[in-house]
């Protein structure tokens, strides 16, 4: 499991709401909580597109 670069993360935004991102670690995954939408790291490189994103719950 490759970690993302601390500097990526800090500038990257959700491509939806222009918001901050939230970094789930062991999900791998990138959390926007404006557009309730989970972006997929593969191999270490986060997949910013919407249509790759899994919808989560707002419980």
């Amino acid at each position: 499991m490759a970690d993302v670069d601390p500097k990526l993360l800090e500038i990257l935004v959700c491509p939806l709401t222009k918001t901050s991102l939230r970094y789930d670690r062991e999900a791998q995954e990138l959390i926007s909580e404006a557009a309730k939408l989970a972006f997929p790291i593969r191999d270490g490189i986060p997949i910013m597109l919407v249509d790759e994103a899994r919808a989560i719950d707002a419980a």
